[in-house]
């Protein structure tokens, strides 16, 4: 059986262009991975199934302290999954809900954690949500945050995106690896080469370059274009809508970028945002 490793971050922050370039590397395919198939590598910790196997009952009737106290369970049918380190998606800070950790310490091997700047993150999330960009400020800066329990996902404790950021990346860790959304988009070579070298490989550079084209925004865009995206809300029109870093000047009012950086100043501070 092999431990996990998370891969984390607060919505809309970059996990599934991680996703997508992780099985293009390491499935090693001719033509670019399926986006609607990322489930066969990388599991998403909240999908209702993984905690149906241990409660009968539907997902909108689990109580937050009945997902918590399967959520360990389900943590180790995950490491059955194979016996290398199995990748796992998660929303969930990284905090302690009902006396229960959301990531299980004793099967954890490591964790690859995006960080986006904020600005850009209410953005895409507004659209994402389909609420207004005053609401979603509103909703990344409550500590009490959490998404989920609708049937297809169960409770994800998301906190505001600075209590998010704090308790993921607060101290030095070598089992965990911290990217900028920002840097992989201004050099994804250097990036996904610090994942595979995280991943304890030295990265073949043919190989690394497929993948990072076949994971690219165009790419996976286009694939949504053809084929629909599974992970795409109904009410959104597409999933991969822009994907460039800074768009939030052309959308934000000065008293919305101004409410954000107030918001979480001291975190955007250490991750060079302002």
């Amino acid at each position: 059986m092999g431990k996990l490793i998370w891969l984390a971050s607060y919505p809309k922050s970059g996990n599934t262009w991680l996703r997508a370039f992780l099985h293009n590397y390491l499935r090693r395919t001719d033509a670019s991975h399926d986006i609607n198939r990322l489930h066969e590598l990388t599991i998403g910790e909240s999908d209702a199934q993984h905690f149906a196997r241990h409660d009968s009952r539907p997902v909108a009737q689990l109580r937050v302290g009945d997902v918590q106290r399967l959520r360990p369970r389900v943590h180790r049918d995950f490491m059955a999954a194979a016996p290398t380190p199995v990748f796992v998606k998660t929303h969930n800070a990284s905090l302690v809900v009902h006396g229960v950790p959301l990531l299980t310490p004793d099967v954890t091997a490591g964790a690859i954690y995006i960080v986006r700047d904020p600005r850009d993150v209410a953005v895409s999330y507004a659209a994402h949500l389909g609420r207004s960009v005053d609401q979603t400020i509103a909703f990344m800066a409550d500590p009490e945050a959490a998404i989920g329990g609708d049937g297809k996902n169960v409770y994800e404790r998301l906190a505001s995106w600075s209590i998010h950021v704090h308790f993921w990346t607060r101290r030095p860790d070598p089992s965990l690896l911290t990217l900028r959304y920002e840097d992989i988009s201004a050099d994804p070579r250097a990036a996904f080469h610090d994942v595979v070298r995280f991943l304890g490989e030295d990265p073949a550079p043919e190989r690394l370059e497929q993948a990072i084209a076949f994971s690219s925004f165009e790419s996976l865009r286009a694939q949504e274009c053809e084929r629909g995206f599974r992970e795409r809300p109904p009410a959104l029109a597409a999933f991969f809508r822009s994907g460039r870093s800074g768009g939030w000047r052309d959308v934000l009012t000065p008293a919305q970028a101004a409410r954000i950086e107030r918001d979480h100043g001291r975190e955007m501070a250490r991750f060079a945002y302002i």
